[in-house]
């Protein structure tokens, strides 16, 4: 069994990505097995030298991936000896303006249909939580540098609004990249493109929140669709 030690912040670049590595090659190897449980944030977060954001978002990563499995009040327990692929998508797989347009086209197949059964199942308190992340949102969009994770939390309450696993499972999965990397590229063009881009999706994020909370199904896909494939076009239009 290898010793856990803190992560070398000078080699690992992106410190989740390098604390999923590490927890699944300790699953691949037997060091964790099906059924045990991994330390708390707490203890990881020490072990390795992170943050418990950094543990959290491994955790999400692994749990997304179908490896572990967490369950409120028993913490987070091995479930495979990791003989699967897990699915990620790490920054320095979408390299090209081709990859960021795949990865649009793959979430508007799992975006949509998660806006429109948002829209029919969720709650008062996910839908707080829709209205919460947009004005966060929107309060970024005056600070384009804290725009991408205001982003990613919206798209992620919409996931979770729908009441499947699995879609929140795939958005967790995707992390900051699903957002990160298109707008760099459209920031880049310079000017005051940035701006306008982000006030544009601001308005795109409200009205799926609305639809949302109409309880409109169709109205809900309509905007989700809407909002992605102008992503899309904009992007285009940036390459």
């Amino acid at each position: 069994m290898t010793t856990a030690r803190p992560i070398d912040r000078a080699t690992a670049g992106n410190l989740t990505q390098e604390l999923v590595r590490i927890v699944t090659e300790q699953i691949h190897r037997g060091d964790l097995r099906p059924g045990d449980r991994l330390p708390t944030e707490e203890a990881m977060a020490a072990t390795y030298g992170v943050s418990r954001t950094v543990v959290r978002e491994a955790v999400s990563r692994l749990n997304a991936a179908g490896l572990v499995q967490t369950q409120h009040g028993r913490g987070t327990h091995v479930l495979t000896s990791g003989t699967t692929v897990p699915f990620e998508v790490g920054a320095g797989e979408i390299r090209t303006l081709e990859d960021m347009v795949e990865l649009l086209d793959f979430r508007l197949g799992i975006e949509v249909e998660a806006a429109g059964l948002a829209a029919a199942v969720r709650s008062d308190d996910e839908l707080a939580r829709l209205h919460t992340e947009l004005e966060q949102f929107e309060s970024a969009s005056q600070r384009p540098g804290d725009s991408v994770e205001a982003d990613v939390a919206l798209h992620r309450a919409v996931a979770r609004a729908s009441h499947n696993r699995y879609v929140a499972q795939v958005l967790d999965a995707l992390g900051p990249v699903m957002i990160a990397l298109p707008q760099a590229r459209l920031e880049m063009s310079g000017g005051s493109a940035g701006g306008t881009h982000l006030a544009r999706v601001a308005m795109e994020h409200r009205n799926i929140v609305d639809a949302i909370e109409r309880g409109s199904p169709e109205d809900a896909r309509a905007a989700m669709r809407v909002h992605l494939s102008n992503s899309r076009g904009r992007l285009l239009a940036s390459g």
